[in-house]
């Protein structure tokens, strides 16, 4: 896997954890996750629909804004493509806000991404990592536990959702939680593309 660390950054071999409001507190019974937004029909899906879905293992590095990247994560998770593959889609959707639960509010985070730049196997909903210090374990609650988003590369890490709980898809872009503060809406590491 090719290790190019992005202008401004450091690498560190942690995963440091960062994050605002509350930890999620997993509850199978009340979770479920929901595709909506620009869709012919709203899909709601169980914790157990959800993890039936297709898998894949992909390695991946992380590039968090506030300047630390770690090389070789390993995931395993369900690709965002799969879930696409549940929903019939408008005309012309070329975004996603994907939502997690923040201060006990399900859809109190989110994140904005174009569609297009999510369709390969390095934009996952991962529960399971590993790297060369730690073997295969599930995601702690502090990293998004039961579920979270993990974006490809090409993302500041801050668009990879923790605790997810659902897609919004739409035909044009609008700022998610850190956008609206300022920060990035295309967020791309390599051209530094920290805040607005």
């Amino acid at each position: 896997m090719l290790k190019k660390l992005p202008p401004g950054q450091f690498e560190t071999e942690k995963w440091p954890i960062l994050h605002v409001g509350d930890i999620y507190e997993f509850d199978e019974e009340t979770w479920d996750f929901q595709l909506f937004g620009d869709v012919k029909e709203v899909v709601t899906l169980t914790y157990q629909d959800f993890m039936k879905l297709p898998k894949c293992v992909q390695t991946v590095n992380m590039h968090c804004v506030t300047t630390w990247s770690k090389f070789g994560t390993t995931f395993k998770g369900i690709p965002l493509r799969e879930l696409i593959k549940l929903v019939d889609l408008e005309d012309d959707v070329k975004y996603v806000q994907i939502y997690g639960y923040y201060e006990g509010d399900r859809f109190g985070y989110c994140a904005n991404m174009p569609l297009d730049a999510l369709l390969g196997d390095d934009s996952l909903f991962v529960y399971r990592w590993k790297d060369e210090h730690h073997d295969w374990q599930d995601l702690d609650p502090k990293h998004g536990y039961p579920v979270r988003f993990i974006p490809p590369e090409s993302f500041y890490l801050w668009k990879g959702t923790k605790w997810a709980s659902g897609i919004r898809f739409m035909r044009d872009d609008e700022a998610g939680f850190w956008e609206e503060l300022g920060y990035s809406m295309t967020a791309n590491p390599f051209k530094e593309e920290r805040y607005r």
